[in-house]
């Protein structure tokens, strides 16, 4: 983790929030801020996820497990949600993509039924 910090937008206030994280999955390092949406809750290179809230922002899950990207959802408006499962604790969350997230991992997590199918093609 960086010890560079940001300041937050209420005047003059520091934020105690660091500016860049280092994925515990992949390594790469990335900003908290994320375009299209206001909380960066994954890694935009592996689309990996730390186990942090029990509710989104609440950093209340104890578990701090490594939350496993395994699918992809599409809203009826057609904006995708990322799906996470925590490999501690099996629970499984459903959070907004980013705007610079990996658009080759977003795929390959959409075509993998395809590449399992149960029945013959």
């Amino acid at each position: 983790m960086s010890d560079n910090f940001r300041h937050s937008s209420h005047e003059d206030r520091p934020s105690r929030r660091p500016a860049f994280l280092k994925c515990r999955h992949c390594g790469g390092e990335f900003s908290l801020d994320a375009p299209g949406t206001r909380h960066r809750n994954h890694c935009p290179w592996c689309l990996w996820s730390v186990h942090l809230d029990n509710k989104p922002g609440d950093r209340a899950a104890d578990c701090r497990g490594g939350m496993r990207p395994i699918a992809v959802h599409a809203r009826a408006d057609g904006e995708w949600l990322l799906v996470h499962q925590c490999e501690t604790c099996h629970v499984v969350h459903v959070n907004r993509i980013a705007g610079d997230d990996s658009e080759r991992e977003l795929l390959a997590l959409a075509v993998r039924p395809l590449r399992c199918v149960p029945f013959p093609i």
